[in-house]
């Protein structure tokens, strides 16, 4: 069974799912704002709070025309350049280790998605457990063989990659080092609608790269992260915000905290009602066989009467016999006297080849 492990947290099939908190740039240029989303985090009870590493300059050009200025309609970023945009969202680096450091104090643990060469080098000096790799940047080979050379954990979300490019880059990162890898399965749209999701492509993923299995999830509630979890989800990655009515560039696609604390016990109870195969009762089901059908005596029974359909019958509780003995029984005869109400058993029945 294919798993990977995170600060000694194990992640894979027979594991509780592992969920993600995204801030991203929901801390809306305020320290306190961004540890005061990692406490709201922790307290949801996630099992990592996730960062990004990057400035606007090493995303992109300094640029405010052609294809540099966000001008589809729909997008939730109309209106600005693209190095406005990231220059408003990123996490200043110096930011990092307290926000680290803060959620370590609590337990949970924090890494972050690297967008260049400087800011792996950066993290590495954090000593981050593990990586993760954004879907714009899963094509970006040179990224990704320079984060499996680390030799940590590694997870790469799918959005937009064909599976010939997916292949390209697990193959690079295990040419490159990395052993435990990850791929979430992502739609890059924001936020994402449900029947975009093609969430049966998680069982695909698992089977044809070999990996650890999860959700990038973008959509709005968290209907997508459930169904997730039974085709083999074992990460749910979702945004994260103290309040969508404070704005910020991820606000209108993220979860409050009672929406995450929410999502976590969903996710967890799905993978848990997820069991073994089984048939028959279990737990406290057992007590419910009382309320089955079994063989009752509706009218009294003389010591040698005949059983008839007028004197037992299959009702409720389940203390008789089975009713599927009931022809067997018609037409044979009572050992003693019977009561109304009395429940049959063997020994009670005459002439009787079991």
């Amino acid at each position: 069974m294919k798993e990977i492990c995170i600060a000694g947290r194990k992640i894979g099939a027979g594991h509780p799912p592992f969920v993600i908190a995204e801030m991203s740039g929901n801390h809306n240029g305020s320290l306190d704002r961004a540890l005061e989303i990692a406490e709201a985090a922790c307290d949801c009870g996630v099992d990592a709070l996730k960062l990004q590493t990057y400035t606007a300059d090493t995303l992109t050009l300094d640029l405010n025309t052609n294809e540099f200025f966000i001008s589809d309609p729909s997008s939730l970023w109309k209106g600005k350049s693209m190095h406005e945009l990231y220059r408003e969202a990123y996490t200043p680096w110096d930011w990092h280790r307290p926000i680290m450091d803060f959620c370590r104090k609590k337990g949970v643990i924090c890494f972050s998605t690297p967008f260049d060469f400087s800011a792996v080098d950066f993290l590495e000096e954090l000593s981050v457990p593990a990586y993760k790799i954004a879907s714009p940047e899963n094509i970006d080979i040179p990224l990704i063989q320079k984060v499996s050379k680390c030799g940590k954990p590694l997870i790469i979300s799918t959005g937009m990659a064909s599976a010939a490019e997916l292949e390209e880059s697990v193959s690079a990162a295990r040419r490159a080092g990395a052993s435990e890898i990850a791929l979430l399965k992502c739609t890059s749209s924001y936020p994402a609608k449900p029947e975009q999701f093609n969430l049966s492509t998680i069982p695909d993923i698992i089977s044809r790269f070999g990996v650890v299995a999860g959700l990038s999830d973008h959509s709005m509630g968290d209907a997508c992260a459930i169904a997730s979890v039974p085709l083999g989800a074992s990460i749910i990655e979702k945004h994260f915000t103290l309040r969508r009515a404070d704005g910020g560039p991820d606000s209108a696609f993220s979860m409050e905290p009672l929406e995450m604390k929410r999502l976590v016990e969903n996710v967890k109870n799905a993978w848990i009602a997820l069991g073994s195969v089984n048939y028959g009762a279990v737990g406290d089901e057992k007590k419910s066989m009382i309320g089955r059908r079994s063989l009752y005596v509706s009218k009294d029974i003389e010591k040698g009467e005949t059983f008839t359909a007028e004197n037992i019958r299959s009702i409720r509780p389940g203390l008789g016999l089975p009713p599927k003995f009931y022809y067997q029984i018609i037409g044979r005869t009572a050992a003693k006297p019977l009561s109304k109400g009395t429940a049959l058993v063997w020994d009670m029945i005459l002439d009787l080849e079991r």
